[in-house]
């Protein structure tokens, strides 16, 4: 019966490309693979507690940072302003969050955790780190270390190339 390769297979493929087809490819496409394989896992564990991915995103801005303006939530999540409008309408539906215009400024909408929106972070911040645990399972912490630097590096340089550019 034809179908979907199983997840194995498909692992196994994108293992076998690294590391026999295309091992000098560059970085931005390794970079990609890992982001989809961290993604795919956690938005598999997520939706156990009827979570999408999308909404991870916005919720970890406002564990952090509750009560920004819906643009200042696009910025920090780095998202466009129609897909947050998008994503908290849906939110708001599922009780995680609340919009509210304060009576200083009434032009401004600002979007606050609900207690139960705050509450998903003791559920779900374990099950990112129970993800990332698996991602590097195995790998020394002085290589966990130096590829923190240079992720953290190739951020800064893209991030001045864009500023010098714009």
């Amino acid at each position: 019966m034809a179908g979907k390769p199983a997840k194995s297979q498909v692992a196994h493929a994108l293992l076998t490309r690294w590391r026999e087809a295309v091992p000098n490819d560059r970085l931005a496409h390794l970079i990609k693979d890992a982001t989809r394989g961290l993604t795919r896992a956690l938005h598999e564990r997520l939706a156990h507690h009827n979570v999408s991915f999308g909404h991870w995103v916005f919720l970890r801005v406002l564990w952090e940072k509750d009560g920004l303006t819906q643009r200042e939530l696009s910025d920090e999540a780095g998202m466009t302003e129609p897909t947050t409008f998008s994503a908290l309408t849906a939110m708001e539906r599922q009780g995680y969050i609340e919009r509210r215009k304060l009576p200083h400024n009434a032009k401004n909408v600002y979007v606050y955790l609900t207690q139960q929106g705050r509450a998903l972070k003791d559920v779900l911040v374990p099950i990112a780190e129970d993800v990332n645990a698996i991602a590097v399972a195995g790998v020394d912490a002085a290589d966990i270390a130096a590829t923190r630097r240079v992720l953290l590096a190739i951020i800064e340089n893209l991030a001045r190339d864009e500023a010098q550019n714009t």
